[in-house]
């Protein structure tokens, strides 16, 4: 009944376009993009307590306020990255409303529902992250939440770009598939990974001398030896697919996705190895982490273009069959 009511309100709303929805699917992706990059910023910056409670800033005030114990910086980085967040909800609710009014099929109705929801799971962990003082494990969980969210926003630009009425096509055989999946699989290894050597590195977060965060007590060599063999692994996986897709030939669409695919993880092993031999300065922790926002991208769209929905018109019947 709430629903009904929900959508009759939904449905005085202007009919947007397929381009329309396209537009906002991809600002749903950029924005769940864009807050891990920010929330990168905040961890560089040691701004991850600049905002000491949550949802309020500071008690009583949901906006910075002059403290002598915080300084400006910090409090307006987390504050900004909060408020981000406004960006994100805004996004995820106007994918929601436009495939709802343009009556989009289940499947799409199911993913675009998947942003606000995601976004409230995201915003309770952010807020037990700040409530346990930036305990390494609750900003692992954070970041790979968010790497998560990318791709289903992915797959939800793909299912957007198909037609409701079109016919459910396999791209390429089952074990290319399963292989495409397995190499899902070792990415969240090496996001996980990456966390990790995140959790023991130099960036807590935060380096107030009367709030200590704690750090994962393991060495950081041994982690980033665990993290570049996970990548390694992941990028012999991505070669061994790219042989078999040539083999059994493929779409340019899935040509290009693969090519986009090796080329960014080349660029963030790149990133990782300078990272390494320079002591992970703080502005390469923003650019690698978007690196891995922009892996995670390409690995969901080179899965969603496997299994397609295409249109098939119907064949016209000759004067022959017509008679």
């Amino acid at each position: 009944m709430l629903y009904r009511a929900f959508v009759g309100l939904v449905d005085r709303l202007p009919l947007p376009s397929l381009r329309v929805q396209r537009l906002i699917a991809v600002a749903v992706i950029l924005s769940q993009a864009g807050i891990s990059v920010t929330g990168a910023i905040v961890r560089v910056t040691a701004s991850g307590l600049g905002c000491p409670t949550w949802p309020q800033c500071f008690p009583g005030s949901f906006t910075p306020i002059g403290v002598s114990e915080v300084p400006v910086l910090h409090q307006t980085v987390e504050f900004g990255n909060r408020l981000l967040t406004f960006a994100v909800t805004l996004c995820a609710a106007l994918i929601v409303l436009a495939v709802i009014r343009a009556r989009r099929r289940k499947e799409v109705l199911v993913y675009a529902w998947l942003m606000p929801g995601g976004t409230v799971v995201q915003a309770v962990i952010g807020g037990i992250t700040v409530r346990t003082g930036l305990l390494w494990w609750t900003v692992a969980v954070h970041l790979l939440a968010s790497m998560a969210m990318v791709w289903l926003a992915v797959v939800l630009y793909a299912k957007i770009s198909e037609p409701d009425d079109g016919i459910e096509t396999v791209q390429v055989p089952a074990p290319l598939r399963m292989l495409t999946a397995l190499s899902g699989v070792a990415l969240a290894g090496v996001l996980i990974a990456g966390t990790l050597v995140t959790a023991a590195g130099p960036h807590a977060g935060d380096k107030s001398i009367d709030r200590q965060v704690e750090r994962l007590e393991v060495e950081i060599v041994t982690l980033v030896h665990l993290h570049s063999q996970l990548l390694i692994g992941y990028l012999a996986l991505l070669i061994g697919l790219a042989f078999g897709l040539y083999a059994v030939g493929m779409s340019a669409a899935i040509r290009k996705r693969l090519f986009v695919l090796i080329g960014l993880v080349l660029a963030q092993a790149l990133v990782g190895i300078v990272q390494y031999f320079t002591d992970v300065p703080a502005a390469l922790v923003a650019i690698h982490v978007g690196g891995a926002a922009a892996c995670t991208a390409a690995t969901a769209a080179l899965w969603a273009s496997l299994r397609t929905r295409e249109k098939i018109d119907a064949p016209v019947l000759s004067q022959t069959s017509q008679h």
